[in-house]
């Protein structure tokens, strides 16, 4: 692994990670209260572990153990795509929000992908 990554923290993925998840937080504050116990609770607990996935991966010691943690948090994105394609489709997401929304997912994806491809090599 890179030495100059000293900590989660120091991962621009994980970064990027946790920018989208305070944005799913203000993107469902305005979802109907009746979806408090649905759509919102699994939207900010799926948004919540990519950067939860990709931190506690980075801390553990194993060689393994990161690149599982990070297929996790790969795994979350799908969560949260599809998660805010529902709330689109059900017009609690404007597609002026869900837009960027997806596409920072996707760059997110993109960088998961390249980090387990560095791991694995």
């Amino acid at each position: 692994m890179d030495t100059s990554i000293r900590d989660f923290h120091d991962l621009i993925v994980w970064q990027k990670a946790m920018t989208l998840t305070v944005e799913i937080y203000r993107v469902t504050g305005s979802f109907p209260s009746s979806e408090s116990f649905g759509l919102v609770s699994q939207l900010r607990r799926a948004a919540v572990s990519i950067p939860s996935n990709i931190a506690e991966g980075q801390g553990r010691s194993g060689s393994n153990d990161f690149p599982r943690f990070l297929r996790t948090a790969l795994g979350s994105t799908n969560e949260v795509q599809t998660q805010i394609e529902l709330a689109r489709r059900l017009g609690f997401i404007p597609d002026e929000a869900h837009a960027p929304l997806n596409a920072e997912l996707l760059e997110i994806r993109k960088m998961l992908h390249g980090l387990l491809r560095k791991l694995e090599n």
